[in-house]
């Protein structure tokens, strides 16, 4: 495992985190991620020693570490700027009354359905991209 491509790969998540807070729209927010997810699905082929399904999960999950912590703290700003989310969190609250804490539940589930789809996403980069065989001296 490339823990350090995988935290490196995460950062994304961080700026996404902040952006979307106030900065990104709703609307556009989806292909910022296709985007993203297609340039991290390429650099794990290129940089990890195998595993891309595991890599790219794994940056998702980190991910989603990110993305709530900011959510979380920046709730009424992000909820004033994601009318769908806004509505979305009156009507799955896990925790009813908390929207905060039912952000908290709900971020790691969505770490791994999005880790399941740049999982996806790199197992296919791998196999669509061929890797230079490593020569032994």
């Amino acid at each position: 495992m490339n823990w350090k491509l995988i935290f490196t790969l995460s950062l994304f998540g961080l700026a996404m985190a902040l952006a979307t807070v106030s900065l990104i729209p709703q609307h556009v927010e989806p292909i910022c991620w296709l985007v993203i997810f297609i340039i991290c699905a390429y650099l794990i082929v290129k940089n990890a020693p195998g595993k891309y399904f595991l890599h790219g999960f794994l940056v998702s999950m980190v991910n989603s570490v990110w993305i709530t912590a900011a959510h979380v703290y920046w709730c009424t700003t992000y909820l004033a700027n994601h009318p769908n989310m806004a509505d979305m969190g009156k009507n799955m609250q896990i925790v009813p009354g908390h929207i905060r804490w039912s952000m908290l539940v709900m971020g790691p589930i969505f770490g791994v359905i999005f880790g399941l789809i740049l999982g996806l996403f790199a197992f296919i980069a791998g196999k669509l991209m061929k890797k230079k065989p490593v020569s032994q001296q």
